[in-house]
């Protein structure tokens, strides 16, 4: 798991021998079981994650049906609202797989900035890549139909339709379980034509 954390971050910045050794001596790395909730609507964390394996899912309690907003895998990081403004989450997160995670705060953030200016230009190109990634998902949403959006799942993200349980795939989508069935029944009759 920590060549993993090193060869995403090589793609960025390189790393001297005290870096890496500074980094991987942060207690940062976590195993998580398959269910656990990392965060619950209502709670405040300080913690960011960041996968290096497995799935996890952000999901939203309305009117006591969850609504799943976000799925991170493999080299995606989170940092929940509330680890920012330090009021309670709107939201919740779980593991929808076992999971290697990158648990970390803004101290230790701060802490490794502090030490290595480097990791803070890198974390700049992050969040400039992360925010341009999430308006271009935000918009492909707001202007595509459930099923131009599922062809979209498909295309960019296919691990997905393996990985995550049907009802929460339609809950992303922005559609019921059962229209999601029937997109898919569409859409695999016309291909076979």
């Amino acid at each position: 798991m920590q060549d993993i954390l090193l060869n995403f971050i090589l793609k960025y910045i390189t790393l001297t021998e005290e870096e890496k050794n500074a980094l991987l001596s942060l207690d940062i790395f976590r195993t998580v079981k398959k269910g656990t909730i990392l965060l619950e609507e209502g709670e405040i964390t300080a913690h960011n994650f960041f996968v290096l394996k497995g799935c996890i899912r952000k999901y939203y309690v309305i009117d006591g049906e969850e609504k799943t907003t976000a799925f991170y895998t493999e080299l995606e990081g989170l940092t929940p609202h509330c680890a920012i403004t330090n009021e309670p989450s709107e939201y919740a997160i779980s593991c929808l797989e076992n999971c290697i995670l990158i648990v970390a705060n803004a101290e230790m953030g701060a802490e490794l900035n502090a030490k290595f200016p480097k990791f803070q230009q890198m974390c700049g190109v992050l969040s400039e890549e992360l925010l341009a990634k999430q308006q271009i998902n935000f918009d492909a949403f707001k202007t595509s139909s459930p099923e131009q959006r599922y062809i979209n799942l498909l295309q960019n993200r296919p691990d997905l339709i393996q990985r995550v349980p049907q009802h929460q795939l339609a809950s992303y989508l922005g559609i019921t379980p059962v229209s999601l069935s029937r997109l898919r029944a569409r859409i695999l009759s016309n291909t076979k034509k």
